[in-house]
């Protein structure tokens, strides 16, 4: 397999949303662009990391910053003008905070994790490069009133309304609640990665303030998840407070809704390869999405720590 040529983003190599039937593609573009030698991580995790789309991290964070993570949580979704930001989102029902973006560049606290070496030189093995901050977010999923999340490839998306050219991107997600079973965590289709589902229809102008709390344009066509299923399987992400998960962009993932009294909060980076700088226009929608969904500020993370 072999890596698209970076200097082609004329050329779209994963088309979506173009009034075709759905369909699945493989990958051209390889997952892990960096070597062992490069570090923290070995080979065997890099090569688990190829062949499944995630790995998982015990314990990313220590006890102190978890607390305070957890208490810089709790004042945000108390915040009335935070409430009120634009880059929050709000459950349509309970008008709970569902998600709170562009948290690397409001906050403090959040903005030096994101640029700390445990995660950034993480995304820099992987990605084989420099990588940059595309999008930050905290995600709450509050006990009895965290609704779900579809399932989907995060870079169908940045591909189609963000500019993404290719999946050389990586997400960290650090758990700062206990994930369970029952209470809504991370579920992924292992290697499902590998593939790309082209989704039916097209992008709704401004589509982003219907899609970041009930998912439409760019959902997989259920056939095709029902095949991923029976094909690869459903891992569920159980792990405690203070560790992460990080998966590949194009990884087939969701969780469901947390009817538990059990939150489900975590701290979420997304890290694009500096050779992989999304492109205007879009490839799949009338125009890019606002910079706190997908920044156009290349400036390689850890830089800004």
């Amino acid at each position: 397999m072999t890596t698209i040529d970076k200097a082609d983003t004329t050329t779209d190599f994963y088309p979506t949303r173009t009034g075709e039937e759905p369909r699945v593609i493989p990958r051209p573009d390889r997952v892990v662009q960096g070597t062992a030698e490069q570090g923290p991580l070995d080979e065997q995790t890099l090569q688990s990391f190829d062949e499944k789309g995630y790995l998982t991290i015990d314990q990313l964070i220590t006890p102190e910053e978890l607390q305070q993570f957890k208490d810089e949580l709790k004042r945000l979704a108390e915040d009335p003008e935070v409430k009120q930001d634009e880059r929050t989102v709000v459950e349509a029902k309970s008008n709970e905070v569902r998600s709170i973006f562009d948290i690397h560049r409001s906050n403090e606290v959040f903005k030096k994790i994101a640029n700390d070496p445990r995660l950034v030189d993480r995304a820099r093995q992987i990605l084989g490069s420099d990588v940059y901050i595309h999008q930050s977010r905290i995600n709450y999923k509050p006990g009895f009133v965290g609704k779900d999340f579809t399932w989907h490839s995060d870079f169908e998306t940045w591909h189609a309304e963000d500019g993404m050219p290719g999946p050389r991107a990586v997400s960290i997600s650090i758990s700062l609640t206990d994930n369970y079973s029952f209470n809504g965590p991370l579920m992924i289709m292992p290697g499902s990665h590998q593939h790309y589902i082209v989704c039916q229809g097209q992008t709704p102008d401004d589509n982003y303030k219907q899609s970041l709390v009930m998912q439409g344009a760019g959902v997989p066509d259920p056939q095709i998840l029902t095949d991923f299923a029976d094909r690869f399987g459903i891992d569920v992400l159980e792990g405690p407070a203070g560790g992460a998960i990080m998966f590949d962009s194009n990884c087939m993932h969701a969780s469901n809704g947390n009817v538990t009294p059990y939150s489900r909060s975590n701290v979420f980076i997304v890290y694009n390869s500096v050779e992989n700088t999304p492109v205007d226009p879009p490839y799949a929608a009338p125009h890019l999405r606002p910079d706190f969904l997908g920044s156009r500020d290349f400036t390689p993370a850890g830089s800004q720590a």
